[in-house]
Protein backbone atom coordinates (compact mmCIF):
# COMPACT_ATOMS: atom_id res chain seq x y z
CA UNK A 1 0.00 0.00 0.00
CA UNK A 2 1.46 3.32 -0.80
CA UNK A 3 1.11 6.02 1.79
CA UNK A 4 1.99 9.60 1.40
CA UNK A 5 2.88 11.93 4.48
CA UNK A 6 3.05 15.26 3.99
CA UNK A 7 4.57 18.40 6.03
CA UNK A 8 3.82 21.56 4.64
CA UNK A 9 5.57 23.79 7.61
CA UNK A 10 7.66 23.31 10.18
CA UNK A 11 9.78 26.49 10.79
CA UNK A 12 12.56 25.64 8.67
CA UNK A 13 13.15 22.14 10.24
CA UNK A 14 13.30 18.56 8.79
CA UNK A 15 10.10 17.42 10.22
CA UNK A 16 9.88 14.67 12.63
CA UNK A 17 6.19 14.43 12.06
CA UNK A 18 7.29 12.91 8.96
CA UNK A 19 10.24 10.96 10.24
CA UNK A 20 8.98 9.09 13.00
CA UNK A 21 5.71 7.85 11.92
CA UNK A 22 7.75 6.61 8.61
CA UNK A 23 9.64 4.49 10.46
CA UNK A 24 6.54 2.81 12.27
CA UNK A 25 4.57 2.17 8.80
CA UNK A 26 7.95 0.82 6.63
CA UNK A 27 8.30 -1.23 9.37
CA UNK A 28 4.71 -3.14 9.06
CA UNK A 29 5.03 -3.06 4.93
CA UNK A 30 3.97 0.62 3.89
CA UNK A 31 5.48 2.09 0.56
CA UNK A 32 6.02 5.03 2.06
CA UNK A 33 6.51 8.60 0.48
CA UNK A 34 7.89 11.80 2.91
CA UNK A 35 7.02 14.48 1.42
CA UNK A 36 7.89 18.23 2.69
CA UNK A 37 6.04 20.91 0.77
CA UNK A 38 8.09 23.78 2.48
CA UNK A 39 11.42 22.24 0.66
CA UNK A 40 9.89 20.25 -2.59
CA UNK A 41 7.50 20.65 -5.76
CA UNK A 42 4.22 18.94 -5.59
CA UNK A 43 4.40 15.81 -7.11
CA UNK A 44 1.37 14.75 -8.99
CA UNK A 45 2.15 11.22 -9.82
CA UNK A 46 3.35 10.40 -6.38
CA UNK A 47 0.07 11.37 -5.38
CA UNK A 48 -2.02 9.74 -7.74
CA UNK A 49 -0.82 6.94 -6.93
CA UNK A 50 -1.63 7.05 -3.01
CA UNK A 51 -4.06 5.28 -1.11
CA UNK A 52 -3.56 6.98 2.15
CA UNK A 53 -2.29 10.57 2.06
CA UNK A 54 -1.78 11.96 5.79
CA UNK A 55 -1.32 15.63 6.21
CA UNK A 56 0.98 16.52 9.65
CA UNK A 57 0.03 20.04 11.24
CA UNK A 58 1.70 20.61 14.33
CA UNK A 59 0.59 24.09 13.88
CA UNK A 60 -1.88 26.51 13.26
CA UNK A 61 -0.17 28.13 9.80
CA UNK A 62 0.83 23.97 8.67
CA UNK A 63 -2.91 23.16 9.40
CA UNK A 64 -3.79 26.65 7.30
CA UNK A 65 -1.52 25.50 4.12
CA UNK A 66 -2.57 21.92 4.44
CA UNK A 67 -6.10 22.75 4.00
CA UNK A 68 -5.23 24.61 0.74
CA UNK A 69 -4.45 21.63 -0.76
CA UNK A 70 -7.34 19.05 -0.42
CA UNK A 71 -8.94 20.56 -3.08
CA UNK A 72 -6.09 19.75 -5.53
CA UNK A 73 -5.07 16.21 -3.64
CA UNK A 74 -8.81 15.23 -4.07
CA UNK A 75 -8.72 15.87 -7.75
CA UNK A 76 -6.06 14.00 -8.48
CA UNK A 77 -6.92 11.03 -6.43
CA UNK A 78 -10.65 11.09 -5.26
CA UNK A 79 -10.32 7.70 -3.81
CA UNK A 80 -7.56 7.81 -1.50
CA UNK A 81 -8.28 7.61 2.51
CA UNK A 82 -7.38 11.94 3.71
CA UNK A 83 -5.97 11.74 7.03
CA UNK A 84 -4.78 15.02 9.25
CA UNK A 85 -2.78 14.19 12.39
CA UNK A 86 -0.35 16.40 14.96
CA UNK A 87 -1.11 18.76 17.55
CA UNK A 88 -3.94 20.82 15.57
CA UNK A 89 -5.42 17.83 13.77
CA UNK A 90 -8.08 17.01 16.83
CA UNK A 91 -8.49 21.27 17.46
CA UNK A 92 -10.06 21.72 14.30
CA UNK A 93 -11.59 18.39 13.62
CA UNK A 94 -15.19 19.77 12.91
CA UNK A 95 -13.69 21.98 10.40
CA UNK A 96 -11.83 19.29 8.70
CA UNK A 97 -14.35 16.81 8.54
CA UNK A 98 -16.87 19.34 7.24
CA UNK A 99 -13.80 19.25 4.09
CA UNK A 100 -14.47 15.79 3.55
CA UNK A 101 -11.27 14.87 6.19
CA UNK A 102 -11.68 10.92 6.86
CA UNK A 103 -9.53 10.35 9.71
CA UNK A 104 -8.04 12.94 12.77
CA UNK A 105 -5.47 11.81 14.67
CA UNK A 106 -3.61 13.81 17.43
CA UNK A 107 -1.48 13.61 20.81
CA UNK A 108 0.29 10.19 20.26
CA UNK A 109 0.12 9.82 16.54
CA UNK A 110 2.44 6.87 15.65
CA UNK A 111 0.54 3.74 16.91
CA UNK A 112 -3.01 5.47 15.60
CA UNK A 113 -1.64 6.13 12.30
CA UNK A 114 0.06 2.24 11.92
CA UNK A 115 -3.54 1.08 12.84
CA UNK A 116 -4.92 3.10 10.36
CA UNK A 117 -2.54 1.42 7.81
CA UNK A 118 -3.89 -1.78 8.73
CA UNK A 119 -7.28 -1.21 9.37
CA UNK A 120 -7.15 -0.15 5.29
CA UNK A 121 -4.98 -2.80 4.09
CA UNK A 122 -7.23 -5.52 5.87
CA UNK A 123 -10.36 -3.49 4.08
CA UNK A 124 -12.00 -2.81 7.80
CA UNK A 125 -14.21 0.32 6.28
CA UNK A 126 -16.54 -0.28 9.63
CA UNK A 127 -13.71 -0.08 11.40
CA UNK A 128 -12.01 3.27 9.68
CA UNK A 129 -15.44 5.35 9.41
CA UNK A 130 -16.11 3.92 13.04
CA UNK A 131 -17.39 7.49 14.83
CA UNK A 132 -16.07 6.61 17.95
CA UNK A 133 -13.09 5.82 17.24
CA UNK A 134 -11.20 7.44 19.60
CA UNK A 135 -9.23 11.03 17.99
CA UNK A 136 -6.77 11.78 20.23
CA UNK A 137 -4.13 8.94 21.77
CA UNK A 138 -2.40 9.86 25.10
CA UNK A 139 -1.11 6.03 25.39
CA UNK A 140 2.45 5.38 25.96
CA UNK A 141 4.60 4.35 22.90
CA UNK A 142 8.02 2.36 22.43
CA UNK A 143 9.40 4.76 20.15
CA UNK A 144 11.53 3.75 16.66
CA UNK A 145 14.56 5.60 15.70
CA UNK A 146 13.00 8.24 13.07
CA UNK A 147 13.53 7.32 9.39
CA UNK A 148 14.86 10.26 7.56
CA UNK A 149 15.97 8.78 4.49
CA UNK A 150 13.78 10.07 1.92
CA UNK A 151 13.36 13.81 3.29
CA UNK A 152 14.88 16.35 1.72
CA UNK A 153 19.16 16.87 3.30
CA UNK A 154 19.62 19.11 5.81
CA UNK A 155 21.73 21.26 3.88
CA UNK A 156 18.09 22.04 2.25
CA UNK A 157 16.68 23.58 5.96
CA UNK A 158 17.86 26.51 8.62
CA UNK A 159 21.50 27.15 9.37
CA UNK A 160 22.30 28.89 12.62
CA UNK A 161 24.09 32.04 12.11
CA UNK A 162 26.83 32.32 14.67
CA UNK A 163 27.82 35.48 16.08
CA UNK A 164 31.74 34.96 14.38
CA UNK A 165 29.81 35.33 10.63
CA UNK A 166 29.37 31.45 10.23
CA UNK A 167 26.90 29.41 9.71
CA UNK A 168 25.85 25.43 11.01
CA UNK A 169 23.29 23.07 9.50
CA UNK A 170 20.60 22.44 11.45
CA UNK A 171 18.71 19.55 12.65
CA UNK A 172 16.18 18.60 14.93
CA UNK A 173 14.60 16.12 17.25
CA UNK A 174 12.36 15.56 20.20
CA UNK A 175 12.98 14.43 23.44
CA UNK A 176 9.41 14.74 25.32
CA UNK A 177 5.95 15.21 24.08
CA UNK A 178 3.28 17.40 25.50
CA UNK A 179 3.59 19.67 28.82
CA UNK A 180 2.92 19.17 32.51
CA UNK A 181 1.51 23.11 32.72
CA UNK A 182 -1.58 24.36 32.31
CA UNK A 183 -1.40 27.97 30.59
CA UNK A 184 -4.49 29.03 29.50
CA UNK A 185 -3.61 30.12 25.94
CA UNK A 186 -1.72 26.85 25.12
CA UNK A 187 -2.37 24.87 22.24
CA UNK A 188 -0.77 21.92 23.71
CA UNK A 189 -3.29 21.90 26.62
CA UNK A 190 -6.77 20.98 24.66
CA UNK A 191 -4.50 18.04 23.59
CA UNK A 192 -2.31 16.69 26.31
CA UNK A 193 -4.61 17.84 29.55
CA UNK A 194 -1.16 18.53 31.30
CA UNK A 195 0.52 14.98 30.33
CA UNK A 196 3.73 14.78 28.68
CA UNK A 197 5.76 12.19 27.20
CA UNK A 198 9.07 10.79 26.83
CA UNK A 199 11.29 9.62 24.00
CA UNK A 200 13.87 7.16 25.17
CA UNK A 201 17.23 8.31 25.65
CA UNK A 202 18.76 5.88 23.33
CA UNK A 203 16.55 6.95 20.59
CA UNK A 204 17.15 10.41 20.86
CA UNK A 205 21.17 10.15 21.19
CA UNK A 206 20.55 8.04 17.55
CA UNK A 207 18.67 10.29 15.69
CA UNK A 208 21.03 12.89 16.66
CA UNK A 209 23.71 10.56 15.78
CA UNK A 210 22.74 10.25 12.07
CA UNK A 211 21.69 14.09 11.62
CA UNK A 212 25.05 14.56 12.16
CA UNK A 213 26.29 12.04 9.91
CA UNK A 214 23.84 13.81 7.80
CA UNK A 215 26.55 17.09 8.52
CA UNK A 216 23.83 18.62 11.25
CA UNK A 217 26.29 20.95 13.23
CA UNK A 218 23.52 21.82 15.74
CA UNK A 219 20.30 20.16 16.96
CA UNK A 220 17.02 21.80 17.49
CA UNK A 221 15.30 20.46 20.48
CA UNK A 222 11.42 20.49 19.78
CA UNK A 223 10.39 19.28 23.52
CA UNK A 224 7.33 22.45 24.48
CA UNK A 225 9.82 22.39 27.90
CA UNK A 226 13.00 20.75 27.86
CA UNK A 227 12.72 21.19 31.55
CA UNK A 228 9.51 18.90 31.63
CA UNK A 229 11.75 15.83 32.50
CA UNK A 230 15.23 18.25 33.84
CA UNK A 231 16.54 14.59 34.14
CA UNK A 232 16.17 13.17 31.31
CA UNK A 233 16.84 16.34 29.42
CA UNK A 234 20.45 16.50 31.67
CA UNK A 235 21.37 12.86 30.55
CA UNK A 236 20.91 13.72 26.69
CA UNK A 237 22.47 16.82 26.20
CA UNK A 238 25.40 15.50 28.86
CA UNK A 239 25.85 12.30 26.37
CA UNK A 240 26.05 14.28 23.41
CA UNK A 241 28.34 16.72 24.81
CA UNK A 242 30.48 13.57 25.01
CA UNK A 243 30.15 12.58 21.95
CA UNK A 244 30.35 15.37 19.63
CA UNK A 245 32.05 18.03 21.67
CA UNK A 246 31.63 20.63 19.13
CA UNK A 247 27.62 19.98 18.56
CA UNK A 248 25.38 22.90 19.57
CA UNK A 249 22.09 23.03 20.11
CA UNK A 250 18.91 24.80 21.42
CA UNK A 251 16.19 24.17 23.80
CA UNK A 252 12.84 26.07 24.87
CA UNK A 253 12.05 26.39 28.25
CA UNK A 254 9.26 28.09 30.65
CA UNK A 255 10.63 30.89 33.03
CA UNK A 256 9.09 29.33 35.66
CA UNK A 257 11.48 26.36 34.72
CA UNK A 258 14.45 28.31 34.09
CA UNK A 259 13.75 29.73 37.73
CA UNK A 260 13.45 26.56 39.55
CA UNK A 261 16.30 25.04 37.82
CA UNK A 262 18.77 27.57 37.58
CA UNK A 263 21.53 25.23 39.23
CA UNK A 264 21.28 23.56 35.68
CA UNK A 265 21.88 26.81 33.48
CA UNK A 266 25.60 26.62 33.68
CA UNK A 267 25.25 22.76 32.03
CA UNK A 268 23.47 23.98 29.31
CA UNK A 269 26.02 26.58 28.77
CA UNK A 270 28.83 24.10 29.22
CA UNK A 271 27.45 21.48 26.70
CA UNK A 272 27.17 23.57 23.92
CA UNK A 273 23.39 25.52 24.02
CA UNK A 274 23.70 27.89 22.00
CA UNK A 275 20.22 29.87 23.42
CA UNK A 276 17.34 29.02 24.87
CA UNK A 277 13.90 29.98 23.51
CA UNK A 278 11.55 30.87 26.09
CA UNK A 279 7.94 31.52 26.00
CA UNK A 280 7.69 35.10 27.91
CA UNK A 281 4.52 35.94 26.33
CA UNK A 282 4.10 39.34 27.81
CA UNK A 283 5.51 41.45 30.49
CA UNK A 284 2.04 42.87 32.01
CA UNK A 285 1.30 40.91 35.05
CA UNK A 286 -2.33 40.63 34.55
CA UNK A 287 -1.82 39.21 31.09
CA UNK A 288 0.72 37.08 32.56
CA UNK A 289 -2.36 36.42 35.02
CA UNK A 290 -4.89 35.70 32.85
CA UNK A 291 -2.84 33.37 30.54
CA UNK A 292 -2.18 31.27 33.98
CA UNK A 293 1.40 31.65 32.37
CA UNK A 294 3.08 30.65 35.89
CA UNK A 295 5.65 33.89 35.96
CA UNK A 296 5.57 37.43 36.91
CA UNK A 297 7.22 40.35 35.36
CA UNK A 298 9.74 40.31 38.10
CA UNK A 299 10.51 36.43 37.18
CA UNK A 300 11.09 37.07 33.31
CA UNK A 301 13.25 40.12 34.25
CA UNK A 302 15.48 37.46 36.52
CA UNK A 303 16.08 35.51 34.29
CA UNK A 304 16.89 37.64 31.78
CA UNK A 305 19.87 38.87 34.01
CA UNK A 306 20.74 35.59 35.30
CA UNK A 307 21.04 34.14 31.76
CA UNK A 308 23.12 37.48 31.05
CA UNK A 309 25.45 36.56 33.60
CA UNK A 310 26.41 33.54 33.16
CA UNK A 311 26.76 33.64 29.25
CA UNK A 312 23.35 31.87 28.05
CA UNK A 313 21.69 33.59 25.17
CA UNK A 314 18.07 33.75 26.29
CA UNK A 315 15.44 34.24 23.00
CA UNK A 316 12.09 34.89 24.23
CA UNK A 317 9.42 34.76 22.20
CA UNK A 318 5.58 37.16 23.01
CA UNK A 319 2.09 37.27 22.32
CA UNK A 320 1.98 40.90 22.47
CA UNK A 321 -1.48 41.90 21.25
CA UNK A 322 -4.39 39.95 23.19
CA UNK A 323 -7.63 41.44 24.11
CA UNK A 324 -6.25 43.02 27.06
CA UNK A 325 -3.44 44.27 25.25
CA UNK A 326 -2.58 48.36 25.48
CA UNK A 327 -1.24 51.17 23.28
CA UNK A 328 0.37 51.73 26.49
CA UNK A 329 1.44 48.31 27.24
CA UNK A 330 2.93 47.57 23.79
CA UNK A 331 5.33 50.16 24.25
CA UNK A 332 6.52 49.15 27.36
CA UNK A 333 7.31 45.65 26.01
CA UNK A 334 9.45 47.38 23.33
CA UNK A 335 10.71 49.69 26.17
CA UNK A 336 11.96 46.75 28.20
CA UNK A 337 13.71 44.89 24.81
CA UNK A 338 15.38 48.32 24.50
CA UNK A 339 16.25 48.34 28.29
CA UNK A 340 17.67 44.61 28.60
CA UNK A 341 19.41 44.33 25.23
CA UNK A 342 16.93 42.06 24.13
CA UNK A 343 15.69 43.25 21.20
CA UNK A 344 18.22 41.70 18.56
CA UNK A 345 17.42 38.09 19.86
CA UNK A 346 13.52 38.60 19.65
CA UNK A 347 12.86 37.56 15.34
CA UNK A 348 10.85 40.69 14.21
CA UNK A 349 7.62 38.15 14.11
CA UNK A 350 7.68 38.07 17.95
CA UNK A 351 6.33 41.73 18.22
CA UNK A 352 3.26 40.93 15.47
CA UNK A 353 1.63 37.85 17.23
CA UNK A 354 -2.11 37.86 17.71
CA UNK A 355 -3.39 35.76 20.72
CA UNK A 356 -5.04 32.27 19.23
CA UNK A 357 -8.02 30.67 20.57
CA UNK A 358 -7.96 27.39 19.03
CA UNK A 359 -11.26 24.46 20.19
CA UNK A 360 -10.89 23.26 23.77
CA UNK A 361 -8.81 26.19 24.78
CA UNK A 362 -8.39 26.72 28.73
CA UNK A 363 -8.88 30.94 27.82
CA UNK A 364 -12.92 30.05 27.70
CA UNK A 365 -12.66 29.80 31.40
CA UNK A 366 -12.78 33.49 31.08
Amino acid sequence: MNVVLISTYELGRQPFGLASPAAWLRGAGANVHCLDLSREDFPEDVIRAANLIAFYVPMHTATRLAVMLLEPVRKLNPAAHICFYGLYAPMNETYLRSLGVNTILGGEFEAPLLQLFRDLLAGSASVINDPERPVISLARQDFLLPDRSSLPVLNNYARLHMPDGSERVVGSTEATRGCKHLCRHCPIVPVYQGAFRVVARDVVLADVRQQVAAGAQHITFGDPDFFNGPRHATEIVQALHREFPALSYDVTIKIEHLLRRADLLPMLRDTGCAFVVTAAESVDDVILERLAKGHTRADFLAVVRYCREIGLPLQPTFVPFTPWTTLEGYCDLLRVLVEENLAAGVPPIQLAIRLLLPEGSLLLEL
